[in-house]
């Protein structure tokens, strides 16, 4: 029965009715008529607004905490103890009534503002009302979804706007008059493509829905545990076997979800408990996890949020982005397996020498890889040139008809019913909701950076002038920052802030649009496994039942090769296959050679366990390969064939020699 009130409660049917609008209009932009952007984002936005205060009510923590205690204690909930805060509620009206007013602006004001003229035209009451009531809405929901940090930031940032001309130093922007500024604010934030509405709310609306929306349907109807059985399968017989297939389901995941904390909390249940059992440590098995799921935000075809917008905002395709990634993502993936099989030596752990220890797969793999077909038909829609809305779409028509033929051919395996059908649409639109929110709301970040004020230019001409004769440290400082970013914003907003404050800065100094880009992308993902905020390794921590810092610091330590890689493509662009096809092979060689030695480095062990000056040796080696010179690569090889001899040698004369097949696992006490 309270099932029943509960589906029917007036909440739950606006859900419904919403997600229903909402999936009618991004149809209809799919299949009939694409709107312009002026028109399409704001739309877009409103629903994304709905569902957010729909699904994250003004009482909903309280609730949450509610709810969750007396589970724990084994009580009943009290409804009044529950309903304590439900007046809050009344905010969420006046929420709903500021969305239909954005709403019906949108529908009666859009042939005005189509045509708007800035510094001629003149700005309403009305525009000037909507814009206030627009950066509320969306602060507001900022603070629901994403915390208090991405709230505080932009707050700044709109403080910073007004208070520029009496700031000193690079801070200092020349004054209006308070009026003009009042104007150029609600012009800039809500009446142009340069703010709230602009790019990269547009993506949001025409392709980041449709892949979030592939990436549930896939996974929901068989996908994504076909994924991880695959990694699993293949790693079965080999040593650190559950950690391996960590690192390739965490991979194969990535490649559709786009998402690092979705990876662990998807694969890790399984690899965590698995790594524990035989033989790493706590922190290591959530580590290993953690970096392999983030690796998932680089990983083509899908990559994260980010590759998207970076698409539109370059003016290229998405293929060429995606391609762009391959050899930086092989070269992560790869860097993580080394530190992982090597680990897995070291603590002479033999999958095979323990029953307990094995992977078990419970369905074939064979007859179930026609579910790999959607992904297959949707990277071919995109390598031959369909739209990213287009090829969306073939991925989730596929995902449906697939569906059917499992309900006929599979009997019933992996078939999704009706129910499960409309539960993937309110998860995926509650999905792309959460995303088109600090999309939006880093419109006003990049309105006030660029268009307010000149903080961008002015950030731009110190650290230009500090990196004019030495790009690495503009690179290192553009780096730091990208960081700091990616700590506190979602890495969708960690890259459009650091694209306005860094990117200008790098491509100054001689360094092309798409390795700037990326630059900025893969430090704002890294920033997931950097502690002291570290998202990824935190949701690993958990699983793992590990200290959230030792793991944070671990999946940094285990993660090095990913700090190194935007390094490498900078200044050697043919890693992302820029370049004839011989600079294209020399490249991708150098960047894996120097990844092996990175990984040997960060395990500590090749053929015995390495002593400091060996590990010392293998990390100047792997420097030598990050400045494409001749002289630095042949001199890093040497160096690195070097270390590896002479660690050979110790363990020859040790005696102390990788493990075989035959030997037994040695648990993680005996290894110490």
């Amino acid at each position: 029965m309270a099932e029943v009130k509960k589906a029917l409660s007036p909440r739950r049917i606006a859900m419904i009715f919403v997600t229903i609008c909402f999936f009618a209009f991004q149809m209809y932009i799919a299949l009939v008529k694409q709107l312009t952007p002026m028109l399409q984002s704001p739309i877009h936005l409103v629903f994304a607004l709905a569902m957010v205060y729909l699904y994250c009510p003004s009482d909903g923590k309280y609730r949450k905490k509610v709810t969750k205690q007396a589970e724990a204690e084994g009580k009943e909930v009290d409804p009044k103890v529950l309903n304590k805060y439900a007046f809050l509620n009344v905010i969420d009206i006046f929420a709903f009534a500021g969305i239909i007013l954005l709403l019906w602006y949108t529908a009666t004001q859009y042939p005005r503002l189509r045509d708007f003229v800035q510094f001629i035209d003149p700005v309403t009451t009305l525009d000037k009302v909507v814009m206030v009531v627009t950066i509320v809405l969306l602060l507001e929901a900022v603070r629901r979804t994403l915390g208090t940090i991405l709230f505080g930031f932009i707050l700044v940032f709109i403080l910073y706007a007004w208070t520029a001309p009496y700031l000193p130093g690079i801070l200092f922007t020349k004054g209006k008059a308070f009026k003009q500024m009042l104007d150029q604010f609600t012009i800039g934030m809500t009446m142009t493509e340069a703010g709230v509405f602009g790019t990269p709310l547009y993506t949001s609306a025409n392709s980041l829905f449709y892949f979030i929306v592939f990436g549930v349907f896939f996974s929901e109807c068989g996908g994504g545990q076909l994924l991880i059985d695959i990694g699993m399968k293949f790693s079965n017989q080999s040593s650190g076997g559950p950690a391996k297939a960590a690192v390739i389901s965490s991979g194969l995941m990535g490649m559709v979800s786009g998402s690092a904390v979705a990876n662990v909390s998807t694969t890790g249940v399984m690899t965590i408990p698995m790594m524990k059992k035989i033989g790493y440590q706590p922190e290591e098995a959530g580590a290993i996890e953690a970096v392999a799921s983030t690796g998932g935000q680089v990983m083509p075809p899908i990559m994260g949020v980010g590759a998207f917008i970076m698409a539109e905002m370059l003016g290229i395709s998405y293929f060429r982005v995606a391609s762009a990634a391959i050899l930086p993502a092989v070269a992560y993936y790869f860097g993580v397996f080394v530190v992982v099989d090597r680990l897995a030596k070291r603590r002479f752990v033999q999958v095979g020498g323990a029953e307990d220890a094995k992977i078990d797969v419970q369905d074939p793999i064979l007859p179930r890889l026609y579910l790999l077909l959607p992904v297959i038909l949707l990277v071919v829609s995109i390598i031959r040139g369909s739209s990213l809305m287009r090829s969306g779409m073939i991925g989730i028509f596929s995902c449906l008809i697939l569906n059917v033929v499992s309900y006929f051919v599979n009997n019933k395996k992996n078939f999704v019913d009706v129910k499960g059908l409309a539960q993937c649409c309110m998860a995926g639109a509650k999905q792309a909701a959460e995303i088109a929110i600090p999309t939006a709301a880093c419109g006003i970040i990049i309105n006030v950076v660029t268009g307010q004020t000149s903080l961008a230019t002015n950030l731009s001409s110190v650290i230009g002038a500090l990196g004019t004769d030495y790009l690495f440290l503009a690179m290192l400082i553009a780096m730091v920052g990208c960081m700091l970013l990616g700590m506190a914003l979602p890495t969708v907003a960690a890259y459009l802030v650091g694209v306005i404050l860094f990117v200008p800065v790098i491509r100054s100094l001689g360094v092309d649009a798409l390795c700037a880009n990326m630059f900025v992308f893969y430090y704002g993902i890294m920033a997931q496994i950097t502690p002291p905020v570290c998202v990824a390794s935190y949701t690993a921590a958990g699983i793992a039942d590990a200290d959230a810092m030792k793991t944070g610091l671990r999946g940094m330590l285990f993660a090095l090769v990913g700090f190194m890689v935007p390094f490498v493509f900078v200044y050697n662009p043919a890693v992302l296959l820029e370049g004839t096809l011989v600079e294209i092979i020399i490249g991708g060689v150098q960047l894996l050679v120097g990844t092996y030695f990175l990984g040997i480095c960060v395990a500590g062990f090749f053929k015995t366990n390495m002593k400091a000056w060996q590990r010392a040796l293998c990390f100047v080696a792997a420097l030598g390969f990050i400045i494409p010179e001749t002289v630095t690569t042949l001199g890093g090889l040497a160096i690195g064939i070097v270390a590896l001899l002479l660690n050979a040698r110790d363990a020859k004369a040790s005696g102390n020699h990788e493990v075989s097949s035959e030997n037994l696992v040695k648990t993680e006490n005996s290894a110490q």
